[in-house]
């Protein structure tokens, strides 16, 4: 059995209520193994056997059954995983600064040649990778990180078109995922 991370989409937010323990028992029932969840906004490890595309199909209608509402689901092998670790995105940054970080998993890679410009010293891109996206986000005179991440992103989305399936990480989430 392989190493899984399923990053959902959405839920634990207003009406779409999925509590990890229920998560963690019906994926049990499934056939995966050695689920542990991280977080309450649907983090995921777990060993599961056949090819991401299959799991990823999987995850999804078992969550849609058990809920009632659709969740997309981002996965990650462990290989890609410690590979995003081992890049070391953030390693550029003044470690004095005030920020956070964050990384937007995308399903499918992004066109390529993908470049998003920032808000220096607000919100900033700073790596755009085939299926990720590293961003930054300084502590603004209102005390607040990430409000910039809409505006900067607007180009990014318009590109795309509907019906990407992103989400977004905290880079510590991230992290603890393989800890």
């Amino acid at each position: 059995m392989a190493l899984w991370f399923a990053f959902l989409r959405g839920i634990n937010l207003g009406k779409r209520q999925l509590k990890m323990a229920e998560l963690r028992g019906a994926m049990e029932e499934a056939g995966y193994a050695e689920i542990k969840t991280v977080l309450a906004s649907g983090n995921v490890r777990f060993k599961a056997e056949g090819k991401a595309e299959a799991i990823k199909d999987s995850l999804e209608k078992l969550i849609a059954a058990r809920c009632g509402f659709d969740v997309g689901v981002v996965l990650r092998s462990e290989a890609e995983l410690k590979a995003m670790l081992d890049g070391h995105p953030f390693d550029s940054l003044d470690p004095k600064a005030d920020f956070t970080k964050h990384v937007m998993l995308f399903d499918q890679p992004l066109p390529k040649g993908t470049t998003i410009d920032g808000l220096p010293g607000h919100t900033e891109v700073l790596r755009v990778d085939a299926r990720e996206l590293y961003l930054v986000g300084y502590r603004q005179p209102n005390g607040r990180y990430t409000e910039g991440v809409e505006e900067v992103l607007k180009p990014l989305y318009a590109r795309l078109g509907k019906g990407v399936l992103d989400t977004t990480r905290n880079w510590n989430t991230i992290e603890k995922m393989l800890a």
